[in-house]
């Protein structure tokens, strides 16, 4: 497609001159996202994103599409870049994610983790995060050098995932070795990661379906809205979504914080403005960059765009979180920005794919600002030079820290 925009890294980073061009045309333009070879309707205006994300005929599983479809699928392509070299055994918990379902499938599947993942059980993890948040930055705290992503944000989100879903005591260090090895570790020990977590919670199932405990797994059960396997799932959904992500947007919310050295010093002299501090972050640095791939179920009109049957579209959420026309300066970090009602930002999402652990994100961000960035006598410094800071690049989505050199 010869008019479409090719995304590179350095595009992506820059979400609002970087996507001014296709904002300011008058339909939605074709990109192609980064490590990708398959155009796709972009859409990177704010409003438009949220349209698309309760638009009933722009549905997530292309098989459902009526009659099928033969036209160019990125999701197929970035999949199969996903899966290539695993197990096919394994496949299904990893290709059954919320993400990919619609109506009432999606209703069955995310109505028990809903029913699950209650405030009380969120609110109970509090003390938890918070220990568990200081015991990790004690153990880095006078270091020259600790990496604040790799030894501090990947072991919190993953011990608090572990913690929620009930994996006992005894077998955490295990269980969060083979999340490391599968989710974020260095590639070499991704299939026995996959296969160590999906024995593991197998039994789990079993063990929680004999003595019941208070936790994610033992509810499950109790609900009885999922089968043994679509519990299997819904570890590697938490996986996937609870660790990874936020572990990222703390690192990048702190980089952010030292990037406006201001914000960051105003932020510890007046720290009631955590709770705006957090949203903003939130939507400035909008982890997720690029949502799931949308799939058109007839021919309409969106957004000023003709749509065929079977046509990709996706949502730039990054960049409609820096879309101008939806905030004054949104290059800018600002932790005294109002939102209004609701989130004010898509770094959730937004309709019925809105993020199911977004009450425990914000449980985990504001307690790892307020001791990291707050209570400690002096804040963090960034253990290298700016242009030091080392950024991977995934398919599909874009930029990410590898690690943030941090002193404490």
């Amino acid at each position: 497609m010869t008019d479409a925009l090719h995304l590179t890294p350095e595009l992506v980073e820059d979400p609002v001159r970087g996507y001014a061009d296709l904002r300011a045309r008058t339909d939605v333009g074709h990109a192609v996202l980064p490590g990708l070879d398959t155009p796709v309707r972009l859409l990177t205006r704010f409003e438009d994103v949220r349209a698309a994300l309760t638009e009933p005929r722009l549905i997530r599983d292309r098989g459902a599409v009526p009659g099928g479809s033969d036209m160019p699928d990125p999701q197929a392509e970035l999949l199969a870049q996903g899966l290539e070299g695993l197990p096919a055994e394994y496949v299904p918990y990893l290709s059954g994610h919320l993400a990919l379902f619609d109506g009432d499938e999606h209703t069955r599947r995310r109505g028990p983790l809903t029913r699950a993942f209650t405030a009380r059980r969120v609110s109970a993890l509090r003390p938890f995060v918070e220990k568990t948040a200081r015991d990790l930055l004690t153990l880095l705290a006078g270091r020259e050098q600790a990496d604040l992503l790799g030894e501090f944000a990947y072991p919190l989100c993953t011990a608090v995932i572990c913690e929620l879903v009930g994996v006992d005591a005894a077998d955490q260090d295990r269980v969060c070795g083979w999340i490391r090895d599968f989710a974020y570790g260095d590639g070499s020990g991704v299939v026995e990661g996959l296969a160590g977590i999906v024995e593991y919670t197998k039994d789990l199932v079993a063990r929680r379906r004999a003595e019941p405990a208070d936790d994610l797994v033992s509810a499950l059960l109790a609900d009885g809205g999922l089968s043994d396997d679509e519990i299997v799932t819904a570890f590697f959904l938490l996986i996937n979504t609870g660790i990874t992500p936020p572990a990222l947007f703390l690192a990048h919310g702190v980089l952010a914080l030292f990037d406006h050295p201001e914000q960051l010093e105003r932020l510890r002299a007046e720290p009631e403005l955590l709770s705006r501090a957090v949203p903003e972050l939130l939507r400035y640095v909008t982890l997720v960059r690029i949502g799931a791939t949308l799939y058109a179920t007839e021919d309409f009109e969106f957004a000023g765009t003709p749509l065929k049957k079977g046509e990709a579209v996706t949502v730039g959420l990054f960049g409609a979180d820096h879309d101008p026309a939806a905030y004054e300066a949104p290059e800018r970090l600002d932790i005294t920005r109002e939102f209004g009602r609701g989130d004010g930002h898509l770094a959730f999402g937004h309709g019925p794919h809105y993020c199911i652990g977004a009450a425990l994100g914000r449980v985990l961000t504001s307690v790892v600002f307020e001791e990291l960035l707050v209570r400690r006598p002096s804040a963090p410094e960034l253990a290298v030079d700016r242009d030091d800071v080392e950024f991977g690049h995934w398919p599909g989505d874009g930029f990410h820290l590898v690690r943030l050199p941090v002193r404490l």
